[in-house]
């Protein structure tokens, strides 16, 4: 599917950026595992040296975006997608509780950043005939997430920017879209379960009923595979007139 193509994915050290980078190795692509910490490491010697190449990046840097995707295209002599996965939680406080320091890391880390590796990203992809560009977003991009403002904030700018670029670079040929997943498998969800389980006194498969699975009509949480399985089809030659899109992966989920 992917055979000769080479991926750059962002956050890729652990949960589903790690997914992601698995996935797309697995369908033939040579994949840039880039990230902060030391777990792009481990996300390398899963896939195989072969396949893939560790690159320490910090999206809030343009030095390192810079740098990383020039050794990128070094090693692979090509870059045909990008994948804008790396973000954090944020704080969890009501607006007026909330520090600006606070509120500008999130949106520097999780929108800005987008905005900077796409900026550097575009020269390597227009070199491309077969270039993509997948921003991981979130559902609540779309759904009221209390106390979270400023990252729904940011999910939902990165929704907006996807629309926008997926205009500015249709000349390009670059195929541009959002994927806004729901509940993920992994610690990340394990531990808001724990945390609701102890602040309603229930068991942790009763906070996870009540919090997550009752409003899933499929009645499972997504698994991060299909994440990276949907970013391989808007990779590839199958998704050619699929752009300017933000679709969910929330296995139907609905807020109360």
């Amino acid at each position: 599917m992917l055979d000769g193509r080479a991926a750059y994915v962002t956050g890729a050290s652990q949960g589903i950026g790690r997914h992601i980078a698995i996935e797309l190795a697995d369908r033939g692509a040579s994949v840039a595992v880039a990230a902060r910490g030391d777990g792009i490491y481990n996300t390398v010697e899963e896939i195989g040296d072969d396949r893939a190449l560790p690159v320490k990046t910090d999206v809030t840097e343009v030095d390192s975006i810079e740098n990383s995707l020039k050794r990128t295209a070094e090693e692979f002599g090509r870059i045909d997608c990008v994948v804008n996965n790396a973000g954090i939680g944020g704080p969890h406080k009501p607006v007026e509780e909330l520090p600006l320091e606070e509120w500008e890391h999130t949106l520097r880390v999780n929108l800005t950043g987008v905005f900077l590796v796409c900026k550097h990203a575009l020269p390597y992809l227009e070199e491309s005939d077969q270039a993509s560009l997948v921003n991981i977003s979130s559902i609540a991009a779309k759904d009221p997430y209390p106390t979270r403002t400023p990252y729904s904030t940011s999910k939902a700018g990165m929704t907006g920017f996807t629309r926008d670029l997926a205009y500015e670079w249709g000349e390009h040929d670059i195929t541009v879209n959002t994927i806004c997943p729901g509940a993920v498998e992994g610690e990340r969800i394990e531990r808001m379960i724990e945390k609701q389980a102890k602040k309603r006194d229930v068991s942790f498969e009763e906070a996870k009923r009540q919090r997550i699975t009752d409003r899933l009509p499929l009645d499972s949480i997504v698994d991060p595979g299909d994440i990276g399985a949907l970013v391989a089809f808007l990779a590839s030659e199958y998704a050619r007139n699929i752009t300017a899109q933000d679709i969910n992966i929330d296995s139907g989920a609905r807020q109360d």
